[in-house]
C-alpha cells in the first residue's frame, strides 16, 4: 500500500528511562544509571534520545517513564519537558506497565494519536535514517498494525533479539517500506545468529515500537486484561487529587511484563520498518569500547593509557590516575573513585553477574 507522509497526526513521544544498566558497571549505578551519563558526547545517553527526537515530537507531547529516585534528575537534563511529562512509577514492572500507562494517557489526552517508544540509553549513530525510519513506521501505525523498527544486523550478534520478516508489504512511502513480521526470537546462539544474518530475513530488536495508543491498548486489552483495566484505572485518575494514591495502590498488583513478550510477540498485526542507522544498546563495556574512537591499536580510552603490545582493548577512567597496561589484548579496565574493574572483553555481559555477586556480598553501597 504506497502512503503519503501528509496528512499525518502528530506524534507522541515516550522514553521509558529505567534500569540500572548493570553491565556497564562500575559506573553506571542505581542511583546514576547509564541513561544518565555522558557516555557518548558532552549530552546523556537521555538527552541524546530527546534530542533525536525533536524534529518529530515536540516537548509537549514527549514523555519520559521513570521511577521516583531518577525524576528530580531527569527533570534538571530536560528543562523543555513540562513538569507533568515525567511520569514516575511507584516500582519498576517491566516496560509493559510504563509503556501500557503511557498509551492510556495519550489516547485520554489525543484520541487516535500515534506514539513512539524509544528507549533511554540507546545510540543511534545515523539521526536522518533514524527519522525515516520512524516516518515510515508512523504510516505504518495509521493502518493499525503494531510497528518496531529493526536494525539490518551486522554481524551474527548472540546478545540482541531478533525479528524475522516477511515479504509482505503492509506500508510503502517515498523513504521506505514496512514488512509484516512473522515473529520474534529471544537471543540465539552463534550458529543461529550467523543463519539469522546469512538469510536476509532477520533485524535486530531495537526496542523502537510505533502504534495508535488505541491499538495497543486494544491489543492488550485482548492480551494483557489485568494489566489493561489497571493502566486505564490510573490514567481515568491521574488529573484528580487522587492521583498519587490510586497509581500506589494499583501499580503494586499490576503484572510484571516486557512490552515485547506481553504484547507484541502475540499480537495479529505486527510490521516491521529495516533501518540501516547505526543503532547499538551501548549494552556492555565491549559494546561502548566499540562505539568511542580507536588509537592505532584498536583500544578505544577514555582517560590517560600508556601501554606497550595492549590491543583491541576498552579502557575508561573517572579518577584521573594513569593506567598503564603491557602485552594485553582484549581486556576491558574501568577505574571509578570507588571500584576497579577489569575483565575479558569477549565475556563483558557477565559484568552484571558481578553486580549480583557484589550485591550477595554486603556492597550495596557501590552498586
Amino acid at each position: 500500500m504506497r502512503h503519503q507522509a501528509a496528512g499525518s497526526p502528530p506524534l507522541w513521544a515516550v522514553i521509558p528511562a529505567g534500569g540500572a544498566g548493570t553491565r556497564l558497571w562500575p559506573i553506571s549505578r542505581s542511583t546514576r544509571p547509564k541513561f544518565l551519563l555522558p557516555l557518548l558526547g558532552e549530552r546523556s545517553l537521555l538527552q541524546q534520545t530527546v534530542d533525536r527526537l525533536a524534529g518529530l515530537v515536540a516537548p509537549e507531547r514527549t514523555l519520559v517513564v521513570c521511577g521516583p529516585a531518577h525524576a528530580a534528575q531527569i527533570a534538571r537534563q530536560l528543562p523543555e519537558l513540562p513538569a507533568d511529562n515525567i511520569l514516575v512509577e511507584p516500582a519498576p514492572r517491566s516496560s509493559g506497565p510504563a509503556i501500557g500507562l503511557a498509551a492510556a494517557l495519550i489516547d485520554r489526552r489525543e484520541p487516535g494519536a500515534v506514539m513512539g517508544s524509544f528507549a533511554a540509553d540507546h545510540d543511534v549513530r545515523d539521526g536522518a535514517a533514524f527519522a525515516r525510519a520512524v516516518r515510515v513506521a508512523v504510516a505504518a501505525a495509521q493502518e493499525d498494525s503494531l510497528v518496531t523498527i529493526g536494525r539490518a544486523p551486522a554481524r551474527p550478534e548472540t546478545g540482541y533479539g531478533y525479528i524475522e520478516r516477511t515479504d509482505e508489504v503492509v506500508v510503502e512511502t517515498d523513504e521506505g517500506s514496512a514488512f509484516r513480521a512473522s515473529c520474534f526470537h529471544e537471543k540465539p546462539d552463534r550458529e543461529q545468529a550467523a543463519g539469522y544474518l546469512a538469510s536476509g530475513r532477520y533485524l535486530w530488536n531495537a526496542s523502537m515500537f510505533v502504534w495508535r495508543a488505541g491499538t495497543l491498548l486494544r491489543e492488550m486489552g485482548r492480551l494483557q486484561p489485568e494489566l489493561h483495566a489497571g493502566v486505564v484505572r490510573i490514567a481515568a485518575g491521574w488529573e484528580t487529587v487522587e492521583r498519587e494514591n490510586l497509581t500506589t495502590s494499583l501499580w503494586a498488583a499490576l503484572p510484571e511484563s516486557s512490552i515485547d513478550q506481553g504484547v507484541l510477540e502475540r499480537a495479529e498485526r505486527v510490521a516491521v520498518v529495516p533501518a540501516a542507522m547505526g543503532w547499538s544498546d551501548v549494552g556492555d563495556w565491549h559494546g561502548l569500547g566499540d562505539l568511542l574512537d580507536h588509537d592505532h591499536a584498536g583500544n578505544s580510552v577514555r582517560g590517560e593509557l600508556v601501554q606497550i603490545g595492549t590491543t583491541n582493548s576498552a579502557v575508561w577512567s573517572e579518577t584521573g590516575r594513569l593506567i598503564a597496561l603491557v602485552g594485553l589484548d582484549n581486556v576491558v579496565v574501568v577505574d571509578a573513585p570507588d571500584a576497579l574493574l577489569v575483565a575479558d572483553r569477549t565475556k563483558a555481559q557477565q559484568v552484571r553477574h558481578l553486580v549480583n555477586r557484589l550485591r550477595e556480598a554486603g556492597h550495596g553501597e557501590r552498586l
